[in-house]
């Protein structure tokens, strides 16, 4: 990204001096010759940054801060004054101001704080986005993720959630199969209706029956009166059935008439109870090895598995790290009362380089504990957990074998990308491609100029292991 600053100065030597050193350290520069013209240009252009004189005729650098800052606020203004107006430029930092410098300029120092200016305020923009886009994506506000994988799993849950068909979600322990479960139910005609949870391998077979179906009065020791169950809650809403793979045989005799008929009776009851009950499950075991193995009836699996949503692991979808682990360093931030700004280019690559064996689950708890740990207003390498702190993968990129050539290339275009932070020019240089040829590419692959919840630059940083 390319950012435009706007220099407003009467002193012709001044206004050209900055512009001409501004523009060496690659900025795009307008200039305006006075307050009035420098409002004018600020209105009519997107400006970055702006650095103005405090002293000029008709609108003052003063004034024209208050405006811009109004405008837009956190938009970063430097003053310039003379030393017999300090006072003022310091009155004008209470006001909003950046930074303030006296004439002439050191511009080595202001080198330094136009830099740091410009990296807080796109670390702004990107939160800002970050939150849009974290509150308004198609609905699935559970649901986090862009990357092509969770894009199909995304839209089959949207073609699949307002039928009547048994859903079978897999997937590895922690990548969020329960949230797909709310969704479905969210997004079904059945919505307004209960959504009930039961995780069948928290309960022995005999509380299970008694949980899913009910019981009658005296129907075991303990069973002092009827019992509505499961399925009966359920009735006109969703049941979903976490770790389906645990249950035993005769449950799921009885799940299986379920679904068939629609009807079961109590424990220890004789009457049978008819139910309008859609049935989602869940498992992180292969079935069809279960079947195999004679654990799982395979006419119970074709019932549930009308229709699969298979939940990629993270390690297969690191494109969704940066937004998630925005969000839950905005969620753990504020409950913790921190206020942390992002990551450290290095500890954002920690985060990409680690395998997740955990999945979601294990970032989730990576980002609390950071959280936790974190003593600046960024989160550093050192304040990730032990796993992710070996210098193991420093430098290199994890590309999985049987990976297509068009993936292999994105994988190592998005990393390269994070590892300089965002810049494509030092991207495209480290890579040999050409600059255009980059940004095609980006676009090819929908990958983002910096991953969301980046930090600032490293010189605004603190130091790696610095306490």
């Amino acid at each position: 990204m390319k950012f435009k600053i706007l220099v407003v100065d009467d002193e012709k030597n001044s206004r050209d001096g900055l512009a001409a050193s501004l523009s060496m350290d690659g900025y795009d520069v307008l200039c305006a010759i006075d307050g009035k013209d420098g409002w004018k240009r600020f209105c009519e252009e997107h400006i970055d940054l702006v650095i103005t004189d405090l002293r000029m005729p008709g609108l003052s650098g003063e004034e024209l801060m208050r405006r811009i800052t109004a405008q837009s606020p956190g938009l970063p203004v430097i003053i310039l004054t003379g030393h017999g107006t300090i006072e003022n430029a310091v009155a004008g930092m209470r006001d909003g101001a950046w930074d303030f410098f006296t004439k002439p300029v050191n511009l080595d120092r202001l080198t330094l704080v136009v830099k740091r200016a410009l990296a807080n305020r796109e670390l702004a923009l990107q939160h800002r986005q970050m939150e849009e886009e974290l509150s308004g994506r198609r609905g699935f506000k559970s649901i986090i993720g862009k990357s092509k994988r969770m894009g199909e799993v995304l839209d089959t849950v949207a073609r699949a959630a307002p039928t009547r068909a048994s859903i079978l979600i897999t997937g590895e322990s922690g990548v969020g199969k329960e949230l797909v479960a709310d969704a479905l139910h969210d997004f079904s005609p059945r919505r307004e209706k209960p959504l009930v949870k039961v995780h069948c391998a928290a309960l022995s077979p005999s509380l299970l029956e008694s949980e899913l179906f009910g019981h009658e009065k005296g129907a075991f020791t303990g069973a002092l009166s009827r019992r509505k169950g499961r399925f009966e809650l359920a009735n006109g809403g969703t049941l979903f059935l976490d770790e389906i793979g645990e249950i035993d045989q005769n449950i799921q005799i009885k799940l299986l008439r379920v679904l068939q008929e629609k009807q079961f009776e109590r424990v220890g009851g004789e009457a049978t109870v008819e139910v309008d009950v859609r049935i989602v499950a869940a498992t992180n075991k292969d079935l069809k090895a279960e079947i195999e193995k004679g654990h799982f009836r395979e006419d119970l699996y074709f019932r549930l598995n009308v229709v699969n949503v298979h939940v990629p692991p993270l390690r297969e979808r690191k494109d969704d790290i940066p937004a998630l682990a925005a969000a839950f360093l905005k969620e753990f931030a504020g409950e913790n009362g921190k206020a942390i700004d992002g990551f450290h280019e290095k500890a954002r690559l920690r985060l990409y380089g680690y395998e997740w064996p955990g999945n979601i689950r294990e970032l989730r708890n990576c980002i609390e504990n950071a959280v936790v740990m974190c003593r600046h207003n960024i989160i550093t390498v050192e304040d990730l957990p032990p796993a992710l702190r070996s210098d193991s993968d420093e430098g290199w990129i994890r590309i999985a074998l049987g990976s297509s050539f068009e993936e292999c290339e994105r994988v190592i275009i998005r990393d390269t990308l994070s590892f300089c932070g965002g810049n494509k020019s030092k991207t495209a240089q480290m890579l040999n491609l050409g600059r255009k040829t980059l940004l095609r590419k980006l676009a090819e692959y929908a990958l983002a100029a910096k991953p969301a919840g980046s930090a600032e630059s490293a010189e605004s940083a603190p130091e790696e292991g610095g306490g």
